[in-house]
């Protein structure tokens, strides 16, 4: 691969980038002059809408499908961006579900799922592109502040598996340090997405708890993404981030 230095276009890989936090952050990555691959499991339209985007920016951008569930289709999409673009510059781990409710309720198979997209599938995803990355590469994980403070009754689980991911930055930014990548966690607090509107059932709580009284955007979390995988942050490596409107103050 071509070292990563300013006459070259950077490139990144979004997963789960067909709405939400995942599409605000490949569209704010392409229009900051990077090419975007993105992953997408069923919303076909919505990843076909945020390529056409990218592209609407003069950037190259493909959506690649891939179920994190399955341990061998998010590495796989590491290599395909590599191969598409002739390199990779800038991860972000985004893709993620969550399983609600009481510990009772939660069954053997709720927790393998949540287990292999939250954790599993990261840890994979990394490993494929620490192994493709050159100096000034960026690895962005996105978690919870849920796993950093007192969550909602119900969120054990998801709770639990993004917890792991700053377990897994840590270590991962001392490993790759030397070579010039660094690896952070951003731990959003409520954004207003489709999966968890502002004006949604479960918004109260959660706006209550924040010093903003308002939830956050997706382009609020996006801009800081942004900051994590451009330049001015190469000094910034190992460490959470969070953008919560002061859930945590």
């Amino acid at each position: 691969m071509t070292s990563t230095d300013s006459s070259t276009t950077r490139t990144a890989l979004v997963t789960g980038g067909s709405r939400g936090i995942g599409a605000a952050t490949a569209l704010r990555l392409a229009r900051d002059g990077a090419d975007v691959a993105l992953t997408y499991v069923r919303d076909e339209d919505g990843a076909r809408a945020v390529v056409k985007e990218i592209q609407s920016y003069g950037r190259r951008g493909i959506a690649l499908r891939a179920d994190s569930a399955d341990p061998d289709a998010a590495p796989a999409a590491v290599h395909r961006t590599a191969e598409e673009f002739g390199r990779l510059d800038v991860l972000v781990n985004n893709a993620g579900i969550g399983v609600l409710g009481p510990i009772g309720t939660l069954t053997p198979a709720d927790v393998d799922r949540v287990l292999a997209v939250n954790v599993r599938a990261v840890f994979l995803v990394c490993r494929a592109a620490a192994g493709l990355m050159e100096s000034g590469g960026r690895i962005i994980s996105i978690g919870t502040a849920l796993s950093r403070y007192a969550g909602g009754t119900g969120s054990t689980l998801y709770a639990m598996s993004k917890a792991a991911l700053a377990g897994l930055t840590k270590p991962l930014a001392r490993e790759l340090g030397p070579r010039g990548i660094t690896v952070n966690l951003v731990q959003p607090g409520p954004v207003d997405t489709d999966l968890n509107p502002a004006d949604g059932p479960m918004a109260a709580g959660q706006l209550a708890a924040t010093a903003l009284d308002r939830f956050g955007t997706a382009d609020e979390v996006a801009s800081l993404i942004a900051y994590l995988a451009g330049a001015e942050a190469a000094f910034i490596t190992g460490t959470e981030v969070t953008v919560d409107g002061g859930h945590a103050a």
